[in-house]
């Protein structure tokens, strides 16, 4: 049976490693946040330019002569 010190040592030493977990994962989640935020910017700058296409859908498009 572990002494109280032993128990002690093994819970900080727990706690230890769930808070390099935590720091750990909220970097990850900024990191993830940043990459979220420049995905957005670019779907807004495509869809932008997807507007201004002169590109029409294909149910407006005129079909070849040999249709």
């Amino acid at each position: 049976m572990k002494s109280v010190e032993e128990r002690l040592v093994d819970l900080e030493l727990c706690v230890l490693d769930q808070d390099k977990m935590l720091d750990d994962l909220n970097h990850e989640l900024i990191r993830m946040s940043h990459l979220v935020d420049y995905l957005l910017s670019q779907n807004k700058i495509l869809r932008e330019a997807l507007k201004e296409s002169p590109v029409k859908p294909l149910s407006e498009e005129t079909k070849p002569p040999h249709y």
